[in-house]
């Protein structure tokens, strides 16, 4: 069969390509904005001087950075609608289950390496920056949401770009449970042409696009937002 991209700009591939290309962009950005909030939260549990609560901290981390991320998307999809309220599970009926659940699972899964990477940026500020914040008068979480979480993260950009970097791809793996993001209509469009080579290489340069983007804007904020001075 002869090579052509042309096909790609007839029928309905254009609109399949770019509602699977949407979907994907719209799951990347739910699941990454709810990971961040998580991993502040986790990173803030963190320094709770409390046995359970850093126990239950580490266990969250430990799941969701030892079990495949596909696992725990099905997990979520197949396994949660059970222990939900009522109420909840026919919200969530009524919604779009398969991407709600693909984001939920994908942003926590995410959280658990951001949660990470933060706290290694926290280890890396001087106790002295602590020290001072508290002898002005800061409570122990003023200080951390004043003084070093804003620099740990800075500290933490380039593992958080990353990681951002991996979320993206790993949107891909939402396709096991039906969600309509660029892979699955990719594979949907191969399915009615049977232009497998064609198609998956009009896929790469989209999902190549969508990281040279990315890696643009994690090294513009990287260029603005340099670590502090630690000397």
């Amino acid at each position: 069969m002869e090579f052509q991209l042309s096909f790609l700009a007839s029928g309905d591939v254009p609109s399949l390509l770019l509602s699977g290309l949407m979907t994907t962009l719209r799951l990347f950005c739910g699941a990454w904005i709810l990971g961040f909030v998580v991993a502040l939260a986790l990173v803030a549990l963190r320094t709770i001087p409390l046995a359970p609560v850093t126990m239950l901290v580490a266990a969250f981390v430990a799941y969701h950075r030892n079990v495949p991320t596909v696992v725990q998307i099905m997990v979520w999809y197949f396994g949660m609608p059970a222990v939900l309220p009522e109420p909840v599970r026919l919200w969530v009926n009524h919604s779009d289950t398969e991407f709600l659940f693909a984001l939920v699972a994908l942003g926590l899964n995410v959280s658990a390496y951001m949660s990470e990477d933060i706290r290694s940026g926290l280890r890396a500020i001087p106790h002295t920056q602590l020290e001072a914040a508290r002898s002005i008068g800061l409570g122990a979480f003023a200080a951390l949401r004043y003084v070093t979480l804003p620099q740990a993260i800075r500290i933490s950009l380039p593992p958080l770009i990353n990681r951002s970097l991996i979320l993206f791809k790993d949107t891909s793996l939402a396709m096991a449970i039906g969600v309509a993001e660029l892979t699955y209509q990719v594979k949907a469009i191969e399915n009615l042409t049977f232009r497998s080579f064609e198609v998956f290489t009009a896929s790469t340069l989209l999902y190549l696009a969508g990281s040279l983007t990315l890696m643009g804007i994690g090294a513009w904020f990287a260029s603005h937002y340099p670590p502090p001075y630690r000397g």
